[in-house]
């Protein structure tokens, strides 16, 4: 093993150990292994930042524009509304649901795709009135499916096309990975509705979500107290009677900045304090009122005065600006006058100020302010709203020009006649000259950290394969599995990079896993293909945990999910892919 191999394992293992980790943020943990192997010199200077322009880094930015575009239209929000139905049974209706998700995120991020459908589907739960555990994380699993059918499904697919480009001399095309991808996600889909519902913890069942969605109970809110109230000189329990009508618990005391020690139940209440208060909005509203309570920050924002106020509930995704820092850190009320009002997260109460308290993925926020301001603060945090948007928020007249445009690049690159990524781009810049996608949104659409880590990691692995190490892997995974057919090899490929994925980012997973791949499949002897089209099936199943995929970290709060509840229906899933793929795959495209 030479020294740069060496200096390149230990790069990759503590990338590896720093994901795992999961402290760091991944493009933080990304770019700082890149420099690292810069200042190493095991990266040639030269290619320092090639990953940046890189075709696969380039094709996954101006999706996710495309996917703002199309969500902007209207388009997907109007078929969604016309195929949902909460009359219809719950078998039913998850059938359809996971049908449209599977569907859109064969043509749009899928992350994007779960975004629109999401609130659809909590609606109808709250009007069938069961829990939407029972019908999001279906709902998650078939829209990471379906993004295996097509080339911009997901972003693993996009890696290992561009990889098979540089490796094999032609990338896979945009349809290459229907015949494998839609099989997979029909027999998936099919066991999510049939069956995989029927495998999620009772007890979340059980648990009325929908109405705590409907009702935002479980907020953690504070609520200030002027010196005008008939609160000030009150003891807190003789508050308690008020608060168990408006069905408000009050949890505590804040005074000049600090939580009071213990629950402060005899502490008597002065001008200025704030209550610590767990209820939802319509509760919290109607307790504030009753006793002139102000909500905690809106004094301190004259833009709030006067003008009609609203609350909006969102959910926070990986990767979401609030994610990790305060509102505090993010001067929410000053620099954009929206209230972070309460925070839910599966029932956690909080020592800490709400202002002060780290966000983290999968928290429910409750936003109070200007309703014409609440949408947009919404996308520049990077949330999702639990609700329905209202109209104002799509442009339902320019629909059929999104689709349109967008088809029209699809097909200009599909029959060869435009390079992917310039077809993409052509709809992009049509999209934003059309004021689809508003040129202050474009930014917003990208999901940087995404690209961040695409830019660092492609000149990573670049270097390991020139240094042969993905060869010495390959070597040891051949080595390991002498005398096993290769349709076993392949399957322990698939595993391997399943449980990866599940731990990991995707894109990782298929920027490490995609040369190993290929490695094996020459040491064998055999084609390379079946191998590189594993490996992009195996890197987007990730549906052991919450923290594998996006989207199955959306869905924790308003499904209620626990950790330990995906791997229920995850499990049978992943091992119901390899039975349907690695058939199907060998079909296609044969060793």
């Amino acid at each position: 093993m030479t020294t740069d191999q060496i200096i390149l394992f230990a790069i990759i293992a503590g990338v590896l150990g720093m994901l795992l980790w999961g402290r760091i943020r991944y493009d933080v943990v990304a770019f700082s292994a890149l420099v690292v192997a810069l200042l190493a010199g095991v990266v040639p200077k030269e290619e320092a930042f090639s990953g940046f322009g890189h075709p696969a880094t380039v094709i996954i930015a101006l999706v996710l524009v495309v996917s703002r575009g199309l969500s902007n239209s209207g388009a997907i929000e109007i078929v969604a509304r016309h195929v949902v139905d909460s009359s219809r049974k719950l078998s039913v209706h998850i059938g359809i649901m996971s049908g449209v998700a599977a569907a859109l995120s064969g043509v749009m991020n899928n992350v994007a795709a779960l975004a629109l459908l999401m609130p659809v589907d909590i609606q109808a739960a709250v009007k069938a009135k069961r829990s939407p555990a029972l019908t999001l994380m279906p709902l998650s699993f078939a829209s990471i499916l379906g993004g295996m059918v097509t080339l911009i499904g997901t972003p693993p697919n996009i890696v290992i096309a561009t990889f098979r480009e540089s490796a094999l001399g032609a990338p896979f095309s945009m349809f290459d990975f229907a015949p494998v991808g839609a099989a997979v996600a029909v027999v998936g889909v099919l066991f999510v509705t049939l069956v995989g519902w029927r495998l999620i913890p009772v007890a979340r069942t059980e648990r009325n979500v929908a109405q705590e969605l409907g009702n935002l109970e479980g907020y953690i809110a504070e609520a200030r107290v002027p010196k005008d109230t008939a609160a000030v000189g009150k003891r807190v329990r003789d508050l308690l009677e008020d608060a168990e009508e408006a069905d408000v618990n009050i949890l505590g005391l804040v005074r000049r900045g600090k939580r009071l020690a213990g629950y402060a139940r005899n502490e008597t209440i002065r001008a200025g304090d704030y209550l610590v208060l767990e209820a939802g909005p319509d509760a919290i509203e109607s307790f504030a009122g009753a006793l002139d309570l102000k909500y905690a920050g809106t004094e301190k924002h004259d833009g709030l005065i006067g003008e009609t106020l609203s609350m909006m509930e969102v959910v926070v995704p990986e990767g979401a600006r609030i994610a990790g820092r305060s509102a505090a850190d993010l001067r929410l009320l000053y620099r954009q006058g929206i209230t972070l009002l309460g925070v839910s997260r599966q029932g956690t109460r909080f020592r800490e100020r709400v202002r002060h308290l780290a966000i983290e993925p999968g928290d429910i926020l409750l936003l109070l302010g200007p309703q014409e301001r609440l949408q947009e603060v919404v996308l520049w945090l990077g949330c999702l709203p639990l609700a329905e948007r209202g109209l104002q928020v799509a442009q339902r007249q320019k629909a059929w020009i999104a689709v349109g445009l967008f088809a029209a690049a699809i097909a200009a690159a599909s029959i060869g006649l435009v390079y992917l990524p310039i077809a993409l781009a052509a709809c992009v810049a049509a999209y934003i000259l059309l004021r689809i996608v508003p040129a202050r949104q474009v930014y917003d659409a990208v999901e940087w950290p995404v690209i961040v880590l695409l830019g660092s990691l492609i000149p990573l692995g670049t270097a390991l394969e020139q240094s042969g190490g993905t060869s010495l892997i390959a070597q040891a995974i051949v080595s390991v599995t002498s005398g096993l057919p290769v349709v076993a090899v392949l399957v322990i490929l698939m595993v391997v990079t399943m449980t990866l994925s599940d731990v990991l980012n995707n894109v990782a997973t298929a920027l490490i896993a995609a040369p190993i791949g290929v490695d094996i499949a020459n040491r064998l002897g055999v084609n390379p293909d079946p191998f590189l089209m594993a490996v992009a099936v195996a890197a987007s199943c990730a549906f052991l945990t919450p923290i594998g995929h996006k989207n199955n970290t959306i869905i924790l709060g308003p499904g209620g999910y626990r950790f330990g509840d995906y791997w229920r229906m995850g499990l049978p899933l992943e091992i119901l892919v390899i039975l349907v793929g690695v058939p199907t795959i060998l079909a296609v495209w044969p060793l």
